[in-house]
């Protein structure tokens, strides 16, 4: 006798699989949404002359005398750590901050018990600023402030306190506006030379490595938006002559 419906079995087995492809595409989405704004920002720096063809982008006199800076000198105290994933810049920033203050961190204990905790080793979409600032308020007890929106005024205003030993600023810049290519990025800002107008950041991309820019170059690489937020990046201040706890 030809059977019209399916075994029970058959139907159970059947939701299961439809319920499970239900959870791969929401995770796809997931990882599209998260993921898409590294790669994909809707913007071309293609016609942009890299910072690298300038004599001061990493001219070894300069650097060298950008390593004296004070702030500089706590971050050159201890190996600079360089970011073992591409979306771990804001782990690898946020340990040598740490480090800077004295702290044992590496980029992997530092997110440790957070909520960015990484899937198999990635950490998915790496951190907007808003989450990189929370990481950073819970790591060091510190006043954390983030400065988003800021005119070319005020972002240098900001610079000529970045030598002050009780300040910390770590920059969220879109790598385009710099050198031409490249997507959103977290790097630690070691000093400012103001005499020559150079903000020193220790970008923790190997590849790149410390280098100098003019405030000018690097505000309008903050000033760009995060696909992943609709908000503007920028700086993160953390105070270390007030504790939060």
């Amino acid at each position: 006798m030809r059977r019209d419906t399916p075994p029970e079995h058959w139907t159970a087995a059947r939701k299961r699989i439809v319920a499970a492809c239900a959870v791969l595409i929401a995770l796809a989405g997931f990882s599209v949404a998260r993921f898409a704004p590294l790669f994909i920002d809707g913007d071309d720096y293609a016609a942009v002359e890299s910072i690298e063809r300038r004599a001061d982008f990493r001219d070894p006199r300069l650097l060298a005398a950008a390593w004296q800076l004070p702030v500089a000198a706590t971050y050159g105290a201890g190996r600079f750590e360089y970011q073992s994933t591409p979306s771990f810049c804001g782990p690898a920033s946020a340990a040598n901050l740490l480090r800077s203050m004295g702290f044992a961190a590496t980029q992997a204990t530092v997110i440790e018990g957070t909520p960015y905790d990484p899937w198999f080793g990635v950490l998915i979409g790496g951190l907007t600023l808003d989450e990189f600032a929370d990481l950073l308020r819970t790591k060091t007890a510190r006043p954390t402030t983030i400065i988003r929106d800021a005119t070319l005024r005020e972002f240098r205003a900001h610079l000529q306190q970045a030598n002050d030993p009780q300040r910390r600023y770590v920059v969220n810049f879109h790598r385009g506006p710099l050198f031409g290519r490249g997507h959103g990025h977290f790097s630690p800002v070691l000093g400012y030379d103001a005499s020559r107008d150079l903000v020193f950041v220790g970008d923790v991309n190997e590849a790149y490595g410390p280098f100098l820019v003019s405030s000018e170059r690097l505000w309008h690489a903050t000033n760009t938006v995060d696909g992943a937020t609709g908000k503007k990046r920028g700086l993160v201040l953390v105070n270390l002559g007030d504790r939060t706890r």
